[in-house]
């Protein structure tokens, strides 16, 4: 019976992996043909990526829950195929948001899960409180996200991809318009346009309506809504250690250690 259960629970896995992966094969081809090569690589590696849970289950030997794993699928599809190559991150407004939040609650879910594992491990002397933990699972999720705003701005300074979107704005303080040299800051309200000089001399409006922000909005959205996702999970694996691992819906999204992972019991067990 548990090995039949296991196997019903990773063909719904199979499922939406084989799915996801014809989609993505598709794409590639389709890219190939419109001789849009970078597009290609981003599939090859989003087929890399979408083996990932795969190889932390073998490499790990954990169980990952059935849904933390179709969501990780789920969010490498709608990160790298639908918001890059479909360019869902300008069609859609919110979309990058919505996967930062997402991004925020997997990675606490993980940082908890890292130290669940260790807190039950018999080979580690360790009793951490659920306060404990769940102050790391934040940490480890904020400091992912640091990583990654890291990431993405040296992409931007080094092949100028703009992954950190830039933003309109119609007002401005900086300290580098004081006349005297000082510290004060000086405003700019009603920003309209602005005009750009080339090193030939050649004016350019940009006429976007405002003042161009280079990403430092974006990165703080970013953090901001990782943050949020990241308190959401803390709080919610903060309750599930409190009553002892009862919570059923942290358990879906904490890995557990195993010495046999469930396909492999099933094979052992015809």
């Amino acid at each position: 019976m548990v090995a039949d259960a296991a196997l019903r629970r990773k063909r719904t896995v199979a499922a939406v992996y084989i799915l996801l992966r014809f989609l993505v094969i598709a794409t590639m081809v389709a890219q190939f043909f419109n001789r849009d090569y970078e597009s290609v690589f981003l599939c090859l590696l989003t087929l890399i990526l979408l083996l990932l849970p795969t190889i932390v289950e073998r490499a790990l030997m954990v169980d990952l829950p059935n849904t933390l794993e179709i969501i990780i699928m789920l969010f490498i599809f709608a990160a790298e195929i639908l918001g890059e190559i479909r360019s869902f991150y300008t069609t859609f407004y919110g979309w990058d948001t919505i996967l930062h939040t997402i991004n925020g609650f997997l990675c606490a879910a993980i940082g908890f899960a890292l130290v669940d594992m260790l807190n039950r491990n018999e080979k580690f002397s360790l009793t951490l409180s659920p306060t404990y933990m769940a102050v790391v699972a934040f940490c480890f999720s904020m400091t992912i996200g640091v990583l990654w705003e890291f990431f993405e701005c040296g992409m931007d300074q080094l092949f100028l991809l703009d992954m950190q979107k830039d933003a309109v704005v119609n007002t401005i303080s900086t300290v580098m318009l004081d006349p005297t040299g000082g510290n004060t800051p000086v405003a700019i309200r009603d920003i309209t346009d602005v005009v750009v000089i080339t090193a030939g001399g050649e004016e350019i409006s940009l006429g976007l309506g405002g003042y161009l922000d280079i990403g430092i909005l974006d990165t703080m959205k970013d953090l901001l809504v990782n943050f949020v996702g990241a308190v959401v999970f803390s709080f919610i694996g903060y309750f599930y250690v409190k009553n002892r691992g009862k919570g059923g819906f942290a358990s879906r999204f904490i890995p557990k250690v195993v010495d046999v992972l469930p396909e492999d019991r099933n094979d052992a067990n015809p």
